[in-house]
């Protein structure tokens, strides 16, 4: 059975896009097949696995408007991850899907074909909480996985967020959960980032991950490279980190979890 996470929080530059593609490699590379799914219009995960979003012919667009037969799906064969890419015509989905019956329900329909193909299928939302972020709540099966930046403000919009979960979880889809909070940018250096854990533990009883990202050049270089951090920098704090939550996911999804990376 796929298990499917929804990485959302409408505040921009918390790093939704960095746990998808940098999750998603080490899930790849402990083993599991992964799809990882750019539902953002700006296709930062799309450009960050190194593909062109300007040539990108077939995607979450197509899949959401019906225009492809099947999810267009590029297989990376370096990471052995799997990606349903993003263009810029994302972006006219919100107005097209308006009159769609079920328009909420467009992306969990287009990936229910891939149950048990994928061992985990990861969608990466737009920092927004519109139409595109509530397609990837609705179809987000095994909870909700909301990045949290270790920085001033980074609660500000959690509240909202959490509404929006209830609402998605009243009216379209009642078993959806937030599967965990993973905080990001953390610089043990400052008071501010660990009073920032300690509020989010706060709103957050039992759901906050014990692994930790660390704030990392090396993190923010990887993308400008198309590769995730396992392979750009496989040593440094980011990539340890990273390996870290995936062990950490696979763990609580009661998946055995190997000894070592390769």
């Amino acid at each position: 059975m796929t298990r499917t996470y929804t990485m959302a929080n409408q505040k921009g530059g918390v790093g939704k896009t960095t746990t998808a593609i940098n999750l998603g490699a080490y899930l790849a590379k402990l083993g599991q097949n992964v799809l990882v799914v750019d539902l953002d219009p700006q296709a930062n995960a799309t450009s960050c696995l190194g593909v062109d979003k300007l040539k990108v012919t077939g995607g979450t667009y197509e899949t959401l408007l019906g225009s492809a037969p099947s999810p267009f799906i590029l297989l990376n064969e370096r990471l052995k991850l799997s990606l349903l890419p993003s263009s810029p015509a994302l972006a006219g989905a919100e107005v097209e899907l308006v009159e769609e019956l079920a328009r909420e329900s467009k992306l969990k329909k287009a990936l229910e074909p891939l149950d048990g193909r994928f061992d985990y299928i990861l969608i990466d939302c737009p920092p927004s909480l519109g139409l595109l972020t509530v397609n990837g709540l609705v179809a987000a099966i095994n909870g909700v996985i909301v990045p949290v930046q270790c920085e001033y403000l980074a609660l500000e919009g959690l509240g909202q967020l959490t509404a929006t979960i209830q609402r998605v979880r009243s009216a379209l889809f009642a078993d959806l959960q937030v599967r965990g909070v993973v905080l990001t940018m953390f610089d043990p250096r400052t008071k501010l980032s660990a009073d920032v854990v300690k509020e989010v533990k706060r709103h957050f009883p039992n759901q906050v991950f014990t692994s930790v990202i660390p704030r990392s050049v090396r993190l923010a270089e990887a993308p400008s490279y198309g590769l995730p951090i396992s392979e750009y920098a496989p040593s440094s704090m980011g990539a340890e980190a990273y390996d870290a939550l995936a062990r950490e996911l696979l763990k609580g999804d009661g998946v055995l979890v190997p000894a070592a990376v390769a």
